[in-house]
């Protein structure tokens, strides 16, 4: 199913204003950083995300009605620190829904190695880890099955264009694919 979510996220990446930057898919929820020039145009550019979304999967599992029960939860990103604990969390997110008994800080714990990268996410596509590309598995593999999948080579995001997560993020401190968000 994820390969449904992930071609509806990029068909709808950029549209109204509205440009998604990275994003994290659960089994039961969507982490996503976006950019939008005013309220209303991030309102357009979800409410339609959404449709690209529900329509993908709903015409996946032959059924139709409402795929979700909430609507997004907007929060504004002003700062370096909470750009980067922003990305750190979407990005990053899977480590946490993959945690160990009673909540254990160990991400090997799940089963997770050292330097794997989330395939269900933009992180494949984020240049900005501590960790050298060569040592972040699974982002050379993600990348290579999105471009057979679409048959493109454009990622499934667009680049940030505000300061903040250009380069901004940055003064915050930098991190790596094994930390944990909070």
């Amino acid at each position: 199913m994820f390969s449904v979510v992930r071609r509806a996220l990029a068909r709808g990446k950029q549209h109204f204003g509205f440009s998604l930057v990275h994003f994290s898919v659960q089994r039961d929820h969507l982490h996503l950083i976006a950019e939008a020039g005013d309220r209303r145009a991030l309102s357009r550019g979800m409410q339609g995300l959404s449709i690209r979304i529900a329509r993908a999967v709903n015409a996946q599992l032959g059924r139709g009605g409402k795929l979700f029960a909430d609507r997004y939860h907007a929060r504004a990103l002003t700062t370096p620190r909470t750009v980067r604990l922003a990305l750190r969390y979407v990005l990053l997110n899977v480590r946490k829904h993959l945690r160990g008994p009673q909540g254990s800080a160990e991400a090997s714990s799940a089963g997770l190695s050292p330097g794997f990268m989330d395939e269900c996410s933009s992180a494949p596509w984020f240049s900005g880890f501590r960790r050298p590309a060569e040592l972040a598995f699974g982002a050379r593999e993600a990348r290579e099955d999105w471009q057979r999948a679409s048959g493109s080579i454009e990622p499934p995001v667009v680049r940030g264009e505000s300061w903040l997560l250009r380069s901004g993020w940055r003064r915050a401190g930098d991190f790596d694919v094994d930390e944990l968000p909070g």
